[in-house]
């Protein structure tokens, strides 16, 4: 399944603005409901824009679209105070259940099933769960009111969001071919 994807950038993008506002949110800053609100609308757009310029499309692909759509749909309407967002949150959790059975970790692989993970990227991976450990840690204390919630809670935050990002501004590797090494004829 080769072929690169729409909106990568974009998207990345809007998990990152999402994320902040949930972060502006706890924190209780201005603007933070309006922030989560515009990074789910945008997550929302961008991928169903993506899903329709997709040329072929499989069940899986289907699947996909459910599960952000109606994950975007239940964060926008919970934020507006809706009701009825239960059906949104079963339906994300069936899609995302079917997801996982369908795809799952072998979303992370190659396709001969082998790892894709540089020692690079591995390192991101590893940097990526700990600032997911420090989103949960620092959420609960912020629940708890205990002393360094908020920079705990940042610091995760900030690392989740450069693991999105490192792609988005990082230049494309250029492989040089060794022109030493050539054969000539004669």
């Amino acid at each position: 399944m080769s072929g690169k994807k729409i909106l990568k950038a974009p998207l990345r993008i809007s998990v990152a603005l999402l994320l902040f506002g949930m972060m502006a949110r706890i924190m209780e800053w201005p603007f933070a409901a309006q922030v989560v609100i515009a990074g789910f609308f945008a997550i929302g757009i961008l991928y169903s824009i993506r899903f329709w310029k997709k040329q072929t499309k499989l069940f899986i692909d289907y699947v996909k679209l459910v599960l952000i759509v109606f994950w975007t749909a239940n964060g926008l309407f919970r934020m507006m105070d809706f009701e009825y967002t239960l059906v949104f949150q079963v339906i994300t959790g069936v899609a995302f259940v079917t997801w996982f059975i369908m795809e799952g970790t072998a979303y992370f692989m190659d396709e001969d099933r082998r790892s894709k993970n540089s020692p690079l990227q591995i390192w991101w991976n590893i940097a990526m769960v700990m600032g997911t450990l420090s989103i949960i840690a620092g959420s609960l204390m912020k629940i708890l009111q205990w002393e360094y919630a908020s920079p705990l809670l940042s610091l995760g935050i900030i690392v989740v969001a450069m693991y999105i990002l490192k792609d988005v501004f990082s230049t494309p590797e250029v492989k040089e071919e060794d022109a030493t090494n050539e054969e000539f004829q004669v």
